[in-house]
């Protein structure tokens, strides 16, 4: 194996002080939902909100002078690309980050802040990484790669040492699996220091990439996933074998599981987690049978995740459970016809957000008008106490 837990302790010494020493700590509430014994190690709170750091860092202090006068290039769906851009900046050496387009701006302008130079390229990692290698041998400049690399591996690894020394009693670790860096390195530290430790890696449903090389399948892989940080096509050749040898299980997530656990983090832990980091919650609430009884440690991987998607998980979680609802009333075409219903709604508890009323696309008779309200409600139970009102007071609601 090209990583050993001797590696990985050196790493922790090198990048001592210059990483947070992130909280890792149990969910009481996770755990009573779950069954198991959840720890959460917060990646989330790092200086650039990510674990990236760690292997960037120790892989910028790995270089000779030279090498750092050179400058370096990185290509990175964005975690990666701020930890490099960051720790460049802090160790003088100029960094080049090739991006992919579809990059969510958030990450996009952090790492513009950081002093690095972006570049972006391509519609996902594995073009952006085509160019980032032909600007890199074109400018001289030294590749930091996100994971298939020694040194960030061995970097990334330092994660399970913090929580082991944390919590040594963990049963498994479950791993959100892109390329392969971060359940490398941690699969290696863990084992290295509790050898009947269970680690299991989770990938986005769209992207199995691990999964199918692992199982030796042509790699087919979609789109899109709001799991940008996890979303690799080619995983890693030097994490390949690690995974295959040290890694017990891995599980897939569908989208609507991965925003479930997002918000769920967001409501239960008052903490962002952007999709990847979420996708460990998700397995554990899929999986219920594989991890009740046993202690678990989570990595809650990144929390760089743009606005407008937060707010749309966001949305979209209210709506699910009933919280923010759509409902049409077909009233009378009449005045005070809209009072009625709306004092009704309000005497029901429903709080109305929007009003839409029109009279031309309806099938209702005529004379007759369609309301659509969106309310906010306290739940399904109260939504059907409006209803309830809305139709012993003689209207039709849906």
């Amino acid at each position: 194996m090209t990583v050993t837990l001797k590696d990985i302790r050196q790493a922790a010494e090198a990048i001592r002080g210059s990483i947070i020493e992130t909280p890792c700590t149990p969910s009481r509430l996770l755990g009573e939902m779950t069954g198991a014994g959840v720890v959460l190690k917060f990646e989330n709170l790092q200086f650039t909100a990510a674990f990236k750091e760690r292997g960037a860092l120790f892989k910028l202090l790995s270089l000779t002078a030279a090498q750092r006068d050179q400058g370096v290039i990185a290509m990175s769906a964005g975690n990666h690309a701020q930890g490099v851009a960051y720790h460049a900046q802090r160790l003088n050496i100029p960094a080049v980050i090739v991006m992919p387009r579809s990059t969510p701006n958030v990450k996009v302008e952090h790492t513009r802040a950081f002093g690095a130079e972006v570049i972006l390229e391509g519609e996902g990692f594995d073009d952006a990484s085509a160019f980032a290698q032909r600007l890199g041998r074109e400018r001289g400049l030294h590749l930091v790669h996100p994971y298939d690399d020694e040194k960030i591996i061995a970097g990334q690894g330092t994660v399970a040492l913090e929580m082991l020394a944390a919590h040594p009693d963990l049963d498994m670790l479950v791993v959100p699996v892109g390329g392969g860096g971060l359940i490398s390195g941690v699969a290696i530290a863990a084992k290295g220091v509790r050898p009947e430790i269970r680690i299991i890696g989770v990938e986005a449903a769209r992207f199995p990439s691990m999964l199918q090389a692992l199982q030796g399948l042509p790699i087919e892989c979609g789109a899109s996933t709001i799991a940008e940080g996890i979303a690799v096509k080619q995983p890693g050749r030097l994490t390949q074998p690690i995974v295959r040898e040290l890694v017990d299980e891995i599980l897939l997530v569908d989208e609507s599981e991965i925003e479930e656990a997002v918000l769920l983090l967001l409501e239960v832990e008052k903490t962002v987690v952007e999709g990847a980091g979420a996708a460990g919650l998700a397995a554990l609430l899929k999986h219920h049978d594989i991890f009740a009884g046993r202690k678990v440690g989570l990595i809650l991987s990144g929390g760089n995740i743009d606005l407008l998607i937060l707010s749309s998980i966001i949305q979209r979680g209210l709506a699910r459970s009933g919280r923010l609802v759509r409902l049409r009333v077909g009233v009378r075409d009449q005045p005070g016809s809209l009072a009625e219903v709306t004092r009704t709604i309000g005497e029901a508890g429903g709080n109305i957000v929007e009003v839409h009323h029109q009279r031309a696309f309806s099938n209702l008779p005529l004379q007759s008008a369609e309301v659509e309200f969106v309310l906010q409600t306290r739940g399904l139970a109260h939504l059907r106490q409006i209803v309830d009102s809305l139709q012993a007071a003689g209207y039709k609601a849906q």
